[in-house]
């Protein structure tokens, strides 16, 4: 395309003009030459400008609520982009807008991990549980129910010596096992080998403190690493058939090298999925989706040292003086101080006498069958996620007798799955999540996107959807999983825009045991940078949260990924309470 000055479009007459007055005319001829190059040599520079900050956009790198350090467009298309480094990478090609980038950069900001001054550190001087210690700083004070308890934990090395900078992962919690009580303390790290651990005392009576390391800072360093640099270090596999004849090939978010590959991305989402392309099979026969396995030899020898069982992963931390206190019963006239608290209050509820008390909500303990089928009476509810969530389906199934489990013929532990009780005219049913998921075998024709789900359901006073998504993306860059709870995140808000009635729970992560291996791919510390990036992804919209990490974290029993029946009742009576609100 070309520009033509004004006063030019008639060429008989400008030809005319040329002829009689050639001399006349040349220097304007030339000047607009002149300007046409300009504009010409402008365009390329700013095209090689816009291609450079593309190559910036789709480069980006990953940069660490209970835990503290210390010393905000319109919507757009999230398709993958071809390049030719990284051809199927699609978290780093992705295309957000400026409210887009903005959040996700203030949501990696805000779970920025505080990093040792070495790369290498040698196991020598890591942080050894065993040489560490805590003091319980003010309880000699009369405390009563209420007040605030602050332990100091300082951390040495297997060489004894005071630790000078932070970065551990640690977990603490109150408890009286004789009230089977319990609740979550709030940590911050100074960052010069000193933490501080802060608890509200909720109960009266002996109060213990417990202090755990989950992980040194120097493994943390190591599992920094491995999710940037090993995205692909759990993979996955699609079987394709046609006839009689079948292949298997692997499957990811990202492939590398430069085999041929299907391209299986959602088309409504923008979700990435690609898996290579078989040799004689088409793309379009793949039927199913399946957990390929776990790449081995992830560390070297020396990283190996950081990951040790009774070493350096969830070891207690032993107090260095009393580990206890006893706490005075509130007045009654002073009663009132505990009261429901502001929805971000901290910890969020405690245990007592096995039941959760939530501190911003009144919670109803459905402990009989009868009470569950009133509140659920005439509803839907739709389970999303994983495998913790299907605990929910399993024990309201197993829980209320009149609800019965309709045979879909769907594979054990995998779904789809769906229970009725037609005498009430209730219905719920579970799915697992999209991929990334870790489940044995899934149906292609079963493989769905939660985004795209609430998309199909109409909503109102009557529907209820519980959603849980966090334990299959801990090994992946959490660019993956912003981009995923976007996308919910997105379809919550229209859903409840055309349904405002309908009742939408998140159930946030929980921690679990972990071992060397378990630690590498689904270590507690992962779990929680993206408990907190789901908190605050979700805050600020209609929807209520069941905290499943403080009550996996300040219960008594074993940490399993898949908690005891008596926290999942838990959990399910703050679920409940959530859909039948008590009437106070």
């Amino acid at each position: 395309m070309t520009s033509v000055p004004v006063g030019y479009g008639n060429h008989g007459s400008m030809l005319h003009g040329w002829e009689r007055h050639e001399w006349t005319m040349w220097p304007n001829f030339c000047r607009f030459h002149i300007f046409c190059m300009i504009l010409a040599i402008l365009a390329v520079v700013v095209l090689i400008h816009n291609v450079r900050q593309l190559e910036h956009l789709d480069h980006s790198t990953v940069s660490g609520l209970n835990w503290i350090t210390e010393p905000g467009g319109q919507q757009s298309s999230s398709r993958t982009t071809k390049i030719a480094s990284k051809l199927y990478c699609g978290y780093e090609h992705q295309i957000l807008s400026k409210r887009e980038r903005a959040e996700e950069e203030f949501l990696l900001a805000a779970i920025q991990w505080p990093k040792p001054p070495e790369d290498k550190i040698p196991f020598v001087r890591s942080t050894d549980p065993a040489h560490s210690d805590f003091v319980i700083l003010n309880h000699q004070a009369r405390l009563k129910v209420g007040d605030q308890l602050e332990v100091l934990v300082r951390m040495k090395d297997f060489q004894g010596k005071p630790k000078k900078y932070g970065g551990d992962y640690l977990q603490a919690r109150i408890h009286s096992p004789v009230l089977k009580a319990g609740a979550t303390g709030r940590v911050v790290d100074y960052q010069n080998g000193f933490y501080k651990v802060f608890f509200i005392l909720l109960w009266p009576g002996e109060v213990k403190v417990s202090v755990s390391l989950v992980h040194p800072s120097e493994g943390i360093q190591v599992l920094r690493r491995l999710r940037e640099e090993k995205p692909d270090r759990v993979y996955f596999k699609s079987l394709f058939r046609s006839g009689r004849n079948s292949e298997t090939t692997v499957c990811n978010v990202c492939l590398p090298g430069d085999l041929p590959v299907c391209n299986f991305t959602d088309l409504y989402t923008g979700e990435p999925w690609f898996c290579y392309k078989p040799r004689k099979l088409p793309c379009a026969s793949r039927i199913s989706h399946a957990k390929g396995g776990y790449q081995k030899g992830l560390l070297t020898a020396a990283e190996n040292l950081f990951f040790q069982n009774d070493v350096n992963i969830k070891m207690p931390v032993f107090s260095s003086g009393p580990d206890s206190v006893t706490v005075k019963p509130l007045r009654f006239t002073e009663s009132g101080n505990l009261e429901r608290q502001a929805p971000d209050v901290f910890p969020s509820g405690y245990y007592y006498e096995d039941q959760w008390r939530p501190r911003t909500q009144w919670i109803h303990h459905f402990n009989n069958s009868v009470d569950v089928t009133r509140c659920l009476q005439g509803k839907v509810i739709y389970l999303f996620g994983d495998s913790t969530i299907r605990q929910w389906f399993e024990y309201l199934t197993a829980f209320v007798p009149d609800l019965v489990e309709f045979n879909l013929g769907s594979p054990k532990n995998v779904g789809p799955f769906m229970s009725v009780d037609l005498k009430h005219s209730v219905l719920l049913k579970f799915r697992c999540h999209g991929p990334p998921i870790r489940f044995t075998t899934v149906f292609t024709s079963e493989l769905r996107y939660i985004a795209n789900e609430l998309n199909g359901i109409v909503g109102g006073r009557n529907t209820v959807i519980a959603i849980t998504i966090w334990s299959h993306f801990s090994t992946f860059p959490l660019e993956v999983y912003i981009r995923r709870l976007r996308n919910i995140r997105r379809s919550i808000v229209r859903l409840l825009d055309r349904s405002p009635k309908t009742v939408v729970v998140i159930r946030t992560a929980n921690v679990q045991e972990l071992g060397p291996e378990v630690s590498l791919f689904n270590s507690d510390w992962y779990s929680f940078q993206l408990d907190t990036i789901m908190r605050k992804m979700f805050s600020g919209i209609a929807v209520f949260f069941v905290d499943a990490w403080e009550m996996s974290l300040a219960h008594y029993l074993p940490h399993n990924l898949h908690p005891e029946d008596v926290i999942v009742k838990n959990q399910i009576d703050a679920f409940l309470s959530f859909v039948c609100p008590l009437e106070t």
